[in-house]
């Protein structure tokens, strides 16, 4: 086949962004997804001109209807998925935890992991059916799932259940041809991170603040990942700013 298609959720800004630009180089065209139309717009324009096509597409990934009608015009459009970036995912703020509100813990849920499965779901079922059978899932989870930051319970916790989704799909898509990996993101420079700049909480209790990494080197990871053929694997990929604080007692 000639032609590849992708989908990235959160695809609006950021690292959604960045993935999408990074894949139109590689070679797909883009479904893009995401809550507001007018910011996937702007990146379906970038993905124009780099001559590929790009698809707008307002989704809720907290809505499984919503995140079914997404996947039923990608079939129609285009008939197969061949690449999903499971990205879109938010955080909440940082409290201690007898502090944060249980909508805001069912928000993070809603998003971060039902959301995740919701289109995981989707996905692995069009690649069980399209001809060629087969496709690969990437889904966005955390260096946070390894080490967490203070007063990040609902983000961690989530992230930590992506990482067991990940690899239960990677095992039940085996059959199938459907590989499926994860992508952990250490302080890529977006403006979700942008406060790093100033100070954030450190473990030891102080606020420190942090480096960050230009966020076009994790688009073109993700598209590393996604240019393997589907009988190799990338399970686990982390990428982070090289001096940020993780590995040792920070």
């Amino acid at each position: 086949m000639s032609r590849k298609i992708a989908l990235v959720t959160g695809a609006g800004s950021g690292i959604g962004r960045a993935a999408s630009l990074a894949l139109a180089a590689e070679g797909f065209d883009l479904v893009l997804a995401g809550r507001r139309l007018e910011p996937l717009e702007e990146t379906g324009r970038l993905v124009r001109e780099q001559g590929r096509e790009a698809l707008a597409v307002p989704t809720d990934v907290t809505d499984a209807q919503s995140v079914r009608a997404l996947f039923a015009t990608i079939e129609e459009r285009y008939g197969r998925l061949d690449f999903l970036f499971n990205n879109a995912g938010i955080g909440a703020r940082a409290v201690p935890v007898d502090e944060l509100a249980v909508e805001e813990w069912d928000r993070v849920v809603a998003t971060n992991l039902n959301g995740m499965f919701y289109c995981a779901r989707e996905a692995f079922g069009l690649m069980r059916r399209q001809r060629p059978m087969g496709g690969r899932i990437v889904n966005n989870g955390s260096i946070s799932a390894h080490a967490p930051r203070p007063f990040s319970a609902p983000y961690t916790a989530t992230k930590h259940a992506v990482t067991g989704l990940t690899k239960a799909l990677a095992l039940d898509g085996r059959p199938y041809d459907i590989a499926c990996g994860q992508i952990d993101i250490g302080n890529a420079a977006t403006d979700m991170t942008a406060r790093m700049q100033e100070g954030v909480p450190q473990a030891d209790g102080s606020i420190r603040p942090e480096p960050r990494m230009d966020v076009r080197h994790v688009g073109e990871a993700i598209a590393f990942m996604a240019r393997l053929p589907l009988d190799s694997n990338v399970l686990f990929m982390t990428i982070m700013a090289t001096k940020m604080p993780f590995v040792g007692r920070g």
